[in-house]
């Protein structure tokens, strides 16, 4: 089928499923249009084995999409910039311990967790699975998922620094994230020799140019923006920063995610202050929000209706019901230490530490990050487990952020 086909099938799914659940459901518009996908895909397994030719066809379907081409590689770059369009970076320096300790230290500590613990429990289930393996499933599914969070954090009434702090830190560990998981997939692979030198590289290389590349693109767009003053040419300069960047950062072997950031925080602050008359400002953001809105309904689409291609075994749904809380303990002491450090210096809302662990969302990224790995039984093991902690996480820990929320606004209030 062709690609044009496959996008149509998707933006149509994605419109019909957004325009029932804003009749009916009323949920959060991206858990409302997986969940509904994943409905269709059940559906599709179970009535259509009465007709081969229907799960044939939507499996062929399914299969025949790159996920991780589409979203590390299509779909990420414009998501990412335009989550970090619309942060405030004054709220973001006054978070910057916390986030870059979560973004850093917590997912590493979140990735040793997880890879250990995993390595046991795959022992405890019978299967063979070597510890760098375990290590490399740790390393991608901490990541906190952007694109997951920035949506549910929306309708999400969490307090601002608060928000502010799950929001930075899922735009920047999931680059933190991503280079961590090629590390280890290159020892792995066997394509490296696990050494500080090789760690020390990639972190410089990766990420830091990552930082330096998104400052010089932010620099390079201001400048741009600044000399101008005609809406349609300010949106296209933004695109080219977008897609332009992205594609360098990608060839030059940098952190394009953290690029994007990075720009898009200069852009949506210094630029939008600075270099955008209120015409301007006002039709970039309705530009970048749907840009967020369509791509976040056509990639959550997708999440559901992976459902087609997962390879389902009794010990692979066990080890993946068991590594629900397996992950979220992991994601609660990567959060309460860096929380537990920083406490001695400065003060902390009540219930940081429950909002951070809860609200910290595996998407897509974890998925395109497992379909990236060769082929293999780890593989198709890890795809598995990976799924049902993403569905888990979008679906039971999305829909009761809000709860939670009120919950804990409600034990601090004067009674």
């Amino acid at each position: 089928m062709e690609a044009f086909d496959i996008t149509a099938i998707l933006i149509t799914l994605a419109a019909l499923f957004g325009y029932l659940n804003y009749r009916f459901l009323k949920l959060p518009t991206t858990i409302a249009i997986m969940l509904m996908s994943l409905v269709v895909a059940l559906l599709i397994i179970l009535f259509g084995s009465s007709s081969g030719f229907i799960t044939t066809a939507a499996t062929k379907i399914v299969s025949g999409i790159d996920f991780n081409e589409v979203l590390m590689e299509g779909m990420l770059c414009f998501l990412l910039f335009a989550g970090a369009l619309h942060v405030n970076l004054n709220d973001l320096a006054n978070q910057k311990f916390v986030i870059l300790l979560m973004a850093t230290v917590g997912v590493l500590i979140s990735t040793a967790i997880v890879g250990f613990a995993s390595y046991y429990l795959f022992q405890a289930l019978s299967l063979n699975i070597p510890l760098i393996h375990c290590l490399l499933f740790g390393a991608l599914i901490s990541p906190t998922d952007p694109v997951a969070v920035l949506g549910i954090l929306k309708q999400a009434g969490v307090p601002k620094s608060l928000e502010t702090k799950i929001t930075g830190e899922s735009l920047f560990n999931d680059g933190v994230g991503v280079v961590v998981f090629i590390t280890i997939l290159k020892v792995a692979t066997h394509q490296e020799e696990l050494s500080a030198q090789l760690i020390l590289h990639e972190f410089t290389v990766e990420a830091l140019g990552g930082i330096a590349f998104g400052l010089a693109l932010g620099a390079l767009g201001f400048y741009l923006l600044k000399s101008i003053d005609n809406y349609q040419v300010e949106v296209l300069i933004t695109l080219a920063v977008v897609t332009g960047g992205y594609s360098l950062a990608m060839a030059l072997h940098i952190s394009g995610p953290l690029a994007m950031v990075v720009a898009g925080l200069m852009i949506g602050n210094h630029g939008r202050a600075l270099a955008m008359s209120q015409t301007t400002r006002k039709r970039l953001d309705v530009f970048w929000e749907l840009v967020d809105e369509v791509l976040n309904a056509v990639l959550f689409v997708l999440i559901g209706l992976e459902l087609l291609i997962i390879q389902w075994t009794p010990t692979a749904l066990v080890a993946g019901l068991i590594a629900i809380p397996l992950v979220l303990t992991a994601r609660l002491i990567a959060v309460s230490t860096p929380v537990s450090i920083l406490r001695f210096f400065r003060s902390f809302d009540p219930g940081t530490i429950r909002m951070l662990t809860w609200g910290g969302l595996r998407g897509g990224i974890s998925v395109a990050l497992v379909l990236a790995l060769p082929q293999g039984p780890e593989r198709d093991l890890f795809l598995t487990i990976t799924y049902i902690v993403v569905i888990f996480s979008i679906a039971v820990q999305g829909l009761t952020l809000n709860r939670l929320a009120k919950a804990i606004k409600k034990e601090t209030s004067p009674s």
